[in-house]
């Protein structure tokens, strides 16, 4: 066990709240559970070393306490720096009820312990140690029958050698709309995990971002897990930047008939960055329709790793699904490991997958160059063309507005030798 775990564990035992029952369970289950190395599957080209002795702060630092607005979304904003709770909390719709994870009251606390680590699978690591860690976080209650026009947009900023672990979760009752956008941010030597779980009723609407943006020298774990029903659509977006360890596992299971689950995401990454994308999609009921596109673009001497699993199970007849990752190397240096997988046990359904990865079309380089396009912003215009079909593909055109010129400054900081 590393230095930093076992201090973790400690500070889990010390918690008494409300989620002291379901915190207890983790935590048998985390000190059974074998530290991730190179030897287990699930990390296989992701390494923590950097965590087996590190220390970090549990007190919040005094900066980012600012909330950059993002033109046109009109969002209902949360922030959280360092995982503490520090606006946001006031002037809620009529059929949406937000509380913090900390002072929810009965009735909250009654839905969300039903919530809590179990739409997470349990052999999540990282998920475990969150489970036994997080005491701060949201409660979101979407009403039955309710519209939320107005998106949630948490953000949770890292400060200078801070430690945070934060929970999001969400109930969307049915036939309600929501859309939630969870902003991570932080380019400082820190260490943060973040996790979700959403379970989406009967005809509801959910709209969710991942915006992954921890950078630098960022330890950045979490992940991302979706309950679906009968006829539930989900439309999700993961836009990821790479630091010095960030992983984000995403789940989705289709537990009843004809729900409807898309997802794209797209990352870039630069330097030493590493970029590890998880996604693992369960269809356990019949008439399921899945579609899941990945981009990612690699320079310098970044690493990135993508496992993508959908699985059929046996009654899931009539399942529509596909997968596709593709992926653009800018460097001779840079490194892609992507494992996409289909496992079917039905015999009634239209499934397919494929990777690819390649370099910058040369012809295309040269013909920009041609019409006097520097060799630099021509390949900042490939790349950029690359991942614009997602871009584009997001439901909130606002939000796009607002990444597009973070997509490019991004660009231009990528060294392609």
């Amino acid at each position: 066990m590393s230095r930093w775990l076992a201090n973790a564990v400690s500070r889990g035992e010390a918690i008494n709240d409300w989620l002291s029952p379901k915190r207890k369970q983790s935590l048998e289950q985390l000190q059974q559970a074998r530290w991730p190395t190179r030897k287990t599957e699930a990390w296989k080209y992701t390494s923590v070393n950097t965590l087996v002795e590190a220390e970090y702060s549990l007190l919040p630092g005094s900066d980012h306490r600012e909330v950059d607005p993002v033109a046109g979304l009109n969002s209902l904003d949360i922030l959280f720096v360092d995982g503490v709770l520090v606006s946001g909390l006031v002037d809620f719709p009529q059929g949406l009820s937000v509380a913090s994870l900390a002072d929810a009251a009965e009735e909250q606390r009654a839905w969300a312990g039903q919530i809590f680590s179990q739409v997470k699978p349990a052999g999540h690591y990282f998920g475990l140690v969150n489970d036994v860690l997080a005491t701060s976080g949201l409660l979101i209650d979407v009403a039955e029958g309710v519209k939320i026009d107005r998106p949630i947009r948490i953000i949770c900023r890292q400060s200078d050698g801070c430690e945070s672990h934060l929970r999001i979760l969400v109930r969307v009752g049915d036939r309600a709309q929501v859309t939630v956008i969870e902003d991570f941010t932080g380019d400082e030597k820190s260490f943060n995990t973040g996790f979700s779980e959403y379970v989406v009723g009967a005809s509801a609407m959910l709209e969710h971002y991942r915006i992954a943006m921890n950078t630098g020298h960022a330890v950045s774990i979490g992940g991302c897990h979706f309950n679906l029903n009968h006829k539930s659509e989900l439309n999700s977006t993961v836009v990821g930047f790479g630091s010095e360890l960030s992983r984000l596992d995403i789940d989705v299971n289709h537990l009843a008939e004809f729900a409807l689950a898309k997802l794209n995401a797209f990352y870039l990454l630069g330097g030493d960055e590493v970029f590890d994308l998880h996604s693992a999609i369960e269809h356990i009921a019949a008439n399921g329709t899945s579609e899941e596109n990945v981009r990612g673009i690699v320079a310098d001497r970044a690493r990135a790793v993508f496992n993508g699993r959908i699985h059929i199970h046996r009654n899931a007849q009539k399942t529509l699904a596909e997968l596709n990752n593709r992926n653009l190397l800018l460097s001779r240096n840079a490194e892609i490991y992507t494992k996409p997988e289909l496992e079917i046990y039905a015999d009634d359904v239209r499934c397919a997958h494929g990777a690819t990865v390649a370099e910058i079309d040369s012809e295309a380089l040269y013909y920009l160059q041609s019409r006097g396009v520097s060799k630099a912003q021509a390949q900042i215009m490939l790349s950029f063309g690359f991942i614009n079909e997602l871009v584009d593909q997001m439901p909130n055109q606002h939000l796009a507005s607002w990444l597009r010129p973070l997509l490019s400054a991004r660009f231009a900081r990528m060294e392609t030798t």
